[in-house]
């Protein structure tokens, strides 16, 4: 073992093959199969159609996961997209992903999430009207600070949090399967006669229909980000993805079928909450259990996303691509406290702003530009070094096919229908290159690093995660209401608490025109 490798940190090894089928499938089953449907029967135009996109999507994350477990027996590094990029393409493509996914990525899905369970958690409270946007994202972001301090604080926690919330969830959405069935068997066939009439055709509308399906299903790669977390990850990897994927596929059609039983087209479309509405037409006064079963089922997808996405951070920095910081892990918890508390600032931060359509594309978007290059990184290594080690190998064609998919859903929204915020999100990621040359290839400024490095070492060593994330939620609270919805009268409470600063200058501070107590007493 040479000098770098003996200094690398690496965590302890406790995920077997059941806590690997359950963080791709308890990824996988989350916020999507309860808010993406009426968001792809939208874009396509009918009901036909939306389940021949939901079809394909499976096919796609089929083919995406067969690929990258082929890659995770070969590169036996946690990391995921980051660390396939790195060793295959060089040091700044893999930068510029790592910039991607810890500082826009990850956040975004962790935001999006919370944004999901907290639809469902308030809608019963809210019977017939929409909630208010400020209370969705308080409750979302008290959600993803507590997803953040059980990941915090221990890794097996987060893995039974995984399996107790996976089971769950496959209930829930089995009851909502055999009702659909029993809907069909009744004659609720409506919805599937003349099932393609209105299809829209455009590369817009089908690449949109695509991101928010794909969103659903995302979660087939989450288990790379933690292959040295993972016992035995040439056996249990491929095994995890093949066992996860097609049991969460013939629980997404049955779902979505039975979506299509209960309410019609536009039912479907018009809908906040599909699993809410279809409680309410199916199981009538019971109907407020699918609020808290979809509610449920996006915590723990929230929770593997969360698990994932700290140690792809912890990676980066690992490899000098984020500050050292995040590359250490708590001494005696040995969870990479430090890339997770990050994550979570981070997410807290796309969450003031955003909605959960508009998260979702835009993620999309920029993620499937880096799957295409790690597949990429896939096919050079077939070709380039047969020779290498495989434990498990894919067909070359199942590369091919992703990486053909994967262009297609990156250039259709930008040639059917460009947008300005498409140009803004490239942009956004080649601003990498600016912070790469001077801060990663030259080592500009170690100093001011170090300190801080330093600095943050001794404030994390104290056990204080739970205040940490307490204040981050503080500032949460006072930002986001400014920010959403910014109110005069926010201004004029803060020059309030400013003014003080006119008393104390030349009543406290100076001691001026202080009345003297009486020197007398009675």
């Amino acid at each position: 073992m040479d000098a770098n490798k003996a200094e690398k940190l690496s965590l302890r090894r406790a995920v077997g093959l059941v806590g690997g089928v359950s963080l791709v499938a308890g990824t996988m089953i989350g916020s999507g199969i309860f808010m993406s449907p009426q968001f792809v029967l939208r874009n396509v135009g009918s009901p036909g159609a939306s389940l021949v996109i939901w079809t394909l999507c499976a096919g796609v994350a089929m083919l995406g996961a067969l690929s990258y477990a082929e890659l995770g027996t070969v590169v036996r590094e946690s990391g995921g997209d980051f660390v396939y990029i790195l060793r295959i393409h060089g040091r700044a493509p893999a930068f510029l992903a790592a910039f991607n996914f810890c500082l826009l990525g990850k956040p975004s899905s962790v935001a999006a999430m919370g944004l999901a369970f907290a639809e469902y958690i308030v809608a019963p409270f809210y019977d017939g009207c929409p909630p208010p946007p400020l209370v969705v994202k308080c409750v979302a972001a008290a959600c993803i600070l507590v997803v953040s301090a059980a990941n915090v604080l221990n890794v097996r926690l987060a893995m039974s949090i995984q399996v107790v919330f996976l089971a769950a969830k496959v209930a829930a959405l089995a009851v909502i399967a055999i009702g659909g069935l029993v809907l069909l068997e009744q004659g609720s066939t409506g919805s599937f006669q003349d099932a393609f009439a209105g299809t829209h055709l455009g590369l817009n509308a089908i690449g949109m229909s695509f991101y928010q399906g794909l969103w659903s299903y995302g979660g087939w790669s989450n288990i790379n980000c933690v292959t040295e977390e993972l016992k035995r990850p040439e056996v249990n990897l491929p095994r995890a993805v093949m066992i996860a994927v097609p049991m969460v596929t013939v629980i997404y059609l049955l779902v979505n079928v039975s979506y299509l039983a209960a309410m019609t087209p536009h039912e479907l479309m018009s809908s906040r909450a599909v699993a809410v509405t279809w409680g309410n037409k199916v199981l009538g006064s019971w109907g407020w259990l699918m609020s808290i079963a979809a509610a449920l089922s996006a915590f723990g997808s929230l929770n593997g996303t969360f698990f994932s996405a700290g140690r792809i951070c912890f990676v980066a920095a690992r490899e000098g691509h984020m500050p050292d910081i995040l590359a250490m892990a708590h001494v005696h918890r040995l969870t990479p406290s430090p890339a997770l508390i990050f994550t979570t600032a981070l997410a807290l931060v796309v969450l003031i702003p955003g909605d959960f359509q508009s998260i979702v594309s835009y993620f999309s978007f920029t993620a499937w530009i880096f799957y295409g290059t790690t597949v990429s990184g896939l096919l050079y290594l077939k070709i380039k070094k047969p020779e290498l080690h495989r434990p498990y190998k894919v067909p070359i064609v199942i590369p091919i096919l992703l990486l053909i998919f994967a262009v297609f859903l990156v250039l259709a929204p930008i040639v059917d229908q460009p947008r300005i915020e498409y140009l803004y999100v490239i942009l956004f990621i080649l601003s990498g290159v600016l912070i790469y040359i001077p801060f990663v290839h030259y080592r500009l400024c170690p100093g001011v690093l170090d300190k801080l490095t330093v600095f943050l070492q001794l404030f994390l060593e104290v056990p204080i995660v739970i205040p940490i994330l307490l204040l981050i939620f503080a500032v949460f609270l006072v930002l986001a209401p400014t920010v959403d919805q910014p109110q005069i009268e926010y201004l004029y409470v803060i020059l309030f608490i400013l003014s003080g600063v006119l008393i104390y200058i030349p009543f406290v501070h100076y001691r001026l025109c202080i009345l003297t107590k009486p020197k007398f007493s009675i």
